[in-house]
């Protein structure tokens, strides 16, 4: 009898073959700048922990002070007994540190994309998308019943012109959705949010921005993309983000107008049918907030760190792609040849692994590095040091 899963192994051996399968790396104790990777002690360089908050006193203390108050679950899903005061003490803090009337905490920055998008969309509206826009928010478009439409990386022209081609349709689009990553997660690059937001209000369109990688990083005090551009509410109505990364902890949230937070947690299925936060979760978040807010430092050495990083690697000769944020792209190439410099640079003591088709266009494959503030001067010229070997051995500089 023919084996009804037997798909399972031959597409994951295709994986193998096409060296596109994902080894897992197992990491042992916190993630900070020196690491013990696979039983190797290395300098961490790939990690979204912008900031270096995951190991920061003052969320560890209070994770370890919300156990003893409030024990390690919340025993339910917030629509039923699972809203704690943590939880809605975490979303006023945010709302504040975004300027927002209001923010909802989701369970993780995939859930809010997957939950929300297909609330806000369905039969006879249009969503409008970037082509490079993050998984999550394709799975969230996918769920939505609605039509797609997608436009040039990035290129508010074209947006324009799907947009202006969009008002012509008949039957006339019931609501119209833009969404864009904030920060492009594989090439680190700014969406040009501004003029995306005025094109989008010319032609009635909500704006969704899922600002992931821009929190604690872009804007005053690592506000995000929106305080970045001095956005009003009125022109971007959804501003998606997680606590996995500059916040490090994890966990996803939107901020917006009251109206927005009250449609989202009465509709998002995701929020709806999913436990809440354990309390030293939510407990954590709320230090990395007290963080921002009162330790500024922090995201203006992630910064000095950045400039240095590029200005040093360019020198070098490798392609950094577009970057303009702490993601730095060294571009290779081929998977094979992206994964024999992550593996010469794992040699040399630096942890920074390959992204490659199809998580990336074929002929794109590249080692995508993440500053961390939590870095030293010593640290960063070590990893330059070593990039500068492993390039030079393999013909990349």
């Amino acid at each position: 009898m023919r084996d009804p899963a037997k798909f399972l192994s031959d597409e994951y051996a295709q994986l193998v073959a096409a060296q596109a399968d994902w080894k897992l790396h197992v990491l042992a104790g916190p993630s900070q700048p020196w690491c013990t990777v696979d039983g190797r002690k290395v300098l961490m360089f790939c990690s979204n922990n912008y900031l270096g908050l995951s190991n920061h006193p003052k969320l560890k203390a209070a994770a370890e002070s919300a156990v003893r108050t409030h024990g390690v679950g919340s025993g339910s899903v917030r629509s039923i007994a699972g809203t704690m005061d943590l939880h809605l003490e975490l979303e006023r803090r945010l709302a504040a540190f975004k300027q927002a009337e209001a923010s909802l905490v989701y369970q993780s920055g995939f859930a809010t994309n997957a939950g929300l998008i297909p609330q806000l969309v369905g039969d006879g509206d249009l969503v409008v998308s970037d082509e490079l826009n993050h998984g999550s928010i394709i799975d969230g478009v996918r769920l939505s019943r609605a039509e797609r439409a997608v436009y040039k990386h990035a290129d508010v022209a074209d947006l324009a012109r799907v947009l202006e081609t969009a008002e012509g349709h008949a039957p006339a689009y019931r609501r119209i959705l833009v969404i864009t990553d904030g920060v492009f997660s594989m090439d680190g690059d700014v969406a040009p949010l501004d003029r995306i937001a005025e094109v989008a209000h010319r032609h009635g369109a909500m704006v969704y921005v899922d600002d992931a990688h821009g929190e604690g990083v872009l804007g005053p005090g690592g506000r995000g993309i929106v305080a970045h551009f001095g956005l009003g509410r009125d022109r971007v109505h959804v501003e998606m983000g997680t606590f996995s990364k500059a916040f490090g902890v994890v966990g996803g949230h939107i901020s917006g107008s009251r109206a927005l937070v009250d449609f989202a947690f009465n509709k998002s299925r995701t929020w709806l049918l999913s436990g809440s936060h354990p309390p030293p979760v939510a407990a954590a978040c709320l230090a990395a907030v007290d963080v921002l807010e009162g330790e500024p430092e922090h995201v203006e050495r992630l910064w000095t760190l950045t400039r240095r990083f590029k200005k040093e690697m360019g020198a070098l000769g490798f392609d950094l792609g577009v970057s303009t944020t702490p993601i730095t792209p060294v571009m290779v190439g081929e998977n094979a040849r992206a994964r024999r410099l992550s593996d010469r640079l794992l040699e040399l003591g630096v942890f920074a692994l390959p992204i490659v088709y199809p998580m990336v266009a074929p002929g794109k494959a590249r080692i995508r590095t993440i500053m961390n503030a939590a870095l030293t001067d010593d640290d960063v010229g070590f990893a330059i040091d070593a990039f500068a070997k492993a390039g030079r051995e393999l013909g990349l500089v």
